[in-house]
């Protein structure tokens, strides 16, 4: 923390150029609120002396405190800014940070006959949701393949089922079970979606082993040509599944772990995401303590036996899941990200090499830094 007075140019000339996130707290005023990659020239440009020339914004004359805490990777910097942000913003704090909302699949349940569809919000209703993708592009795209291998409705009306409706080009193509026309009832239809949700739900498996095992069954049988044609069938399902972004899942299951530079020498920083949810960070030092000859896999065994999934609101995991997708999906990552199934199903082979390449990065990038002077750092807003 550093208070407004005569001695604030040297002791902000003292920080070190590190990345953090930074409140100025202002008289009378709002507070501004920052990130910055180089905390020391941030500050001198905001909080300039009284009389310097310049258009560019200057609080010196209102500022009364300044708080900032040091952050070691882009994805920390954002999670604690999104923190800063809601205590200060609470009702604009999405715009503050300009954190964009990224598209997912979104299969609505709550519909009587559902259709799939690319939404960017993740609301309380009774639906399933695909993502996040890198762009609405990307799920469009992955949308349209996939909906080829089911016979779910596509069209976008408030459906109200009658013999005497038009139907649409889906139908008379058999790509649709043209509940429109009262063709299937809602019972059949409902048989479909729930073959949808579970493809989803399980990225495609639960097709791939239907059809992989009628293919295998075929071909013991001797029905050859018959076999092909399933074989087909099962090349395109890896077609549509290879137009998926690295993220997408469903976004309710969304487990992994983000492996990134901390703080601490000789440590690591372990972010895990449960069922949508960022959980309390881990800090993880690579040699155990006291020179103890433990293994990095029995160490991180111990230290995530205690994990347990949270139970994030709707618009908390939307909040979440797209400050994974901009760490994720941005040129400025910094570190690694490791998904799986559920706490229970940890890669701790994978874990472990991934906490060794981000270590060893992270110190020949520290012989290039300034040490940090956390002996005035205060933390704002902490998870």
């Amino acid at each position: 923390m550093i208070d407004a007075g005569g001695s604030l140019d040297a002791r902000i000339a003292a920080l070190a150029n590190r990345p953090a996130v930074f409140v100025i707290e202002t008289a009378g005023g709002s507070p501004y609120l920052g990130r910055t990659a180089v905390l020391r020239r941030r500050l001198l440009r905001l909080l300039s002396p009284s009389g310097t020339s310049s258009k560019r914004l200057n609080l010196r004359e209102v500022s009364s405190r300044v708080q900032y805490q040091l952050t070691a990777s882009w994805l920390e910097t954002n999670l604690v800014f999104l923190e800063a942000a809601r205590r200060l913003y609470p009702d604009s704090y999405r715009s503050v940070m300009r954190l964009r909302m990224p598209p997912y699949v979104k299969l609505a349940l709550s519909n009587a006959f559902p259709r799939c569809y690319v939404s960017a919000r993740l609301s309380g209703s009774r639906a399933l949701w695909y993502g996040p993708f890198r762009s609405r592009a990307a799920a469009g795209l992955f949308l349209d393949g996939f909906s080829d291998l089911f016979q779910i409705r596509r069209c976008h009306e408030d459906l109200v089922p009658s013999n005497g409706h038009p139907g649409c080009m889906y139908g008379e193509m058999n790509m649709c079970l043209r509940p429109c026309q009262q063709v299937v009832g809602a019972e059949e239809y409902a048989s479909e979606v729930r073959r949808v949700a579970e493809f989803l739900s399980t990225d495609g498996r639960s097709l791939m082993d239907s059809v992989t095992r009628a293919r295998d069954g075929l071909s013991r049988e001797m029905r050859f040509e018959e076999a092909a044609r399933v074989h087909e069938q099962l090349e395109k399902i890896r077609q549509v599944l290879r137009l998926r972004d690295e993220l997408a899942r469903d976004a309710e299951r969304l487990c992994g772990v983000a492996v990134t530079p901390s703080a601490a020498e000789g440590a690591v920083q372990l972010w895990f995401m449960l069922g949508g949810g960022w959980l309390d960070p881990l800090r993880f030092p690579v040699e155990a303590a006291g020179g103890q000859s433990v293994s990095l896999d029995r160490r991180l065994r111990e230290l995530t036996a205690a994990l347990r999934q949270s139970a994030p609101a709707a618009r908390e995991r939307q909040d979440h899941l797209a400050v994974l997708a901009r760490w994720y999906y941005s040129t400025y990552r910094d570190g690694e990200w490791l998904p799986f199934d559920g706490a229970a199903a940890v890669p701790y082979r994978k874990l472990v090499r991934a906490i060794s390449r981000v270590a060893a990065h992270s110190a020949a990038s520290a012989q290039d830094l300034p040490p940090a002077r956390t002996e005035e750092a205060e933390k704002p807003p902490a998870r």
